[in-house]
């Protein structure tokens, strides 16, 4: 059976950017090469230094990472699965109706801006999460059993998987064949993940009002094929590139500032990158 590496880390973990991408004197992988083909995840996402965050567009981008130094340059496998979390602001309370935010506009504005444009603009999804009232957790009611969302992103893998298994070998830009949506190309996204017209206008002008990037825009396509893929939909339909493009709050230019969008923020919310 199939297992897959999970590295949780906290900003107390790391002293040094050589902790999260390797090197050192005696070169030894980082966190990003020893999460490979699994999952990283990295909690409260704004703690981490700057420099060790920004370290992480590379990899992020090129699912592997160049070490160059003066003895030595390595390159190390980093292809995998990047979770954050972060609170909304430092004290973790800004839009709770039950406690009360201390953080001034300033310090939320400095808390978000550790997280760089770049960075996540190479994040395909962000959410928030919003607290749970004490009446909702007493419900006790089943959700979907995991067994049916399992064999559901299970279907939607194997459409993947059919679907670029007749690519040539090294098609990927890490090298080797493409597996799944996150590793297709540009070219690639025009020819699986080409929207219709409808779709396309919606696209533009959320593009044009959110101020989106170029990258952002491909990662919007990619989200939309494996939603697409998720509902067993041969195109992508202007109901999966809407959903695409509401997992892209957080890089809008007015997400961090307290007086606007208020009603966009979840209450009580936390993070979920």
């Amino acid at each position: 059976m199939a297992t897959t590496t999970i590295i949780y880390s906290t900003s107390k973990s790391y002293t040094c950017v050589v902790a999260l991408v390797g090197g050192g004197s005696n070169p030894q992988p980082g966190e990003i090469s020893l999460a490979h083909n699994g999952v990283l995840f990295l909690d409260e996402l704004p703690e981490f230094q700057r420099s060790v965050l920004e370290v992480m567009r590379q990899p992020l981008e090129d699912r592997h990472i160049t070490i160059s130094r003066a003895k030595y340059t390595l390159d190390y496998p980093a292809s995998f699965m990047f979770v954050a979390s972060m609170n909304p602001c430092p004290c973790g309370y800004y839009g709770d109706p039950t406690h009360h935010c201390v953080c001034t506009p300033g310090q939320i504005q400095r808390y978000m801006n550790k997280i760089s444009g770049p960075l996540l603009d190479r994040i395909d999804i962000h959410c928030e999460i919003q607290a749970v009232p004490f009446s909702e957790l007493s419900k006790m009611q089943p959700g979907e059993p995991s067994s049916v969302i399992s064999e559901r992103v299970i279907r939607a893998r194997k459409i993947q998987t059919d679907r670029f298994s007749s690519l040539p070998l090294g098609g990927a830009r890490e090298g080797g064949r493409i597996h799944c949506n996150a590793q297709m190309t540009e070219r690639m996204l025009h020819q699986f993940a080409e929207p219709d017209a409808t779709s396309m206008d919606m696209l533009r002008m959320a593009m044009e009002r959110l101020k989106l990037s170029a990258r952002a825009y491909s990662r919007i396509l990619k989200v939309a094929r494996t939603i697409a893929d998720l509902e067993g939909s041969e195109k992508v339909q202007s109901q999966h590139i809407a959903e695409a493009i509401g997992y892209r709050n957080l890089d809008r230019g007015d997400s961090c500032v307290p007086s606007v969008a208020s009603d966009q923020r979840s209450s009580g919310a936390e993070r979920g990158i």
